[in-house]
Formats: C-alpha cells, structure tokens, sequence
C-alpha cells in the first residue's frame, strides 16, 4: 500500500532538492556587483520619496480582507456545482444558507461603509 505512494514521495523529495539546489545556487554563483541605484527603492520608475517605512490605512486591509473573504467563496461554490447530482437536495439547502450568511456580511459591510475608496 506504501509503495503505490513512492513516486510522489520521489517528486516530493526531488522537487525539494531542486528548490534547494536553485536558492543557494544563485547564492553561491550569483553576481555580486552592488551599485547605489540597485540599492535602492523601486517606485514604478519615479524618484523614491520618503521613508519605505510609510503605514497604510486600515482601508486598505479591509479592502484586502474583504476580497479574500469573498474570492474564497468560489472555492466552496465550484466543487458544490459540479457535483450538485451526487450530493443531493440537503447540499442545495445548506449552500443557500452558506450563500445568504454571505450576502448578510457584505450588506453589513456595504452599510459600514468598507467598500469607499475615500
């Protein structure tokens, strides 16, 4: 019974050595050649300003949130309607109450106003 899982042990491991290999390759045999304009800050081509220290606001990471909360829901969504068949009429509900809890957090958080941009 193990062995039908050896070759992904094999790729596991080998795909590990490989990582491996390559970060301290390019550690060992990479350039070294530092200059004042590689070190420092990259801003979309333009003269940094500035510390690189600056705080976002908590919008931003609201905004972030926000998406990843509402991004992840395909996840759970894609595999339920594929096997919509299988799983059986009692999936159907449970998806809908999933669905409408969703819908009561994005209006809660419409009405806080977590979506402007201002």
């Amino acid at each position: 019974m193990l062995v039908d899982y050896l070759p992904v042990f094999i790729m596991i491991v080998l795909g590990g050595i490989v990582g491996l290999a390559f970060l301290f390759g390019s550690e060992y045999l990479g350039a070294r050649r530092s200059t004042e304009v590689k070190k420092s800050t990259y801003e979309s081509g333009m003269v940094p300003r500035g510390t690189a220290r600056n705080r976002f606001t908590i919008k931003f990471y609201m905004v972030a949130v926000s998406f990843l909360i509402f991004d992840i829901e395909v996840v759970f969504m894609y595999p339920w309607a594929v096997q919509l068949k299988e799983i059986g009429f009692t999936a159907f509900w449970a998806m809908l109450v999933f669905i409408v809890i969703l819908f009561a957090g994005y209006f809660y958080e419409l009405k806080k106003g977590g979506f402007e941009w201002d």
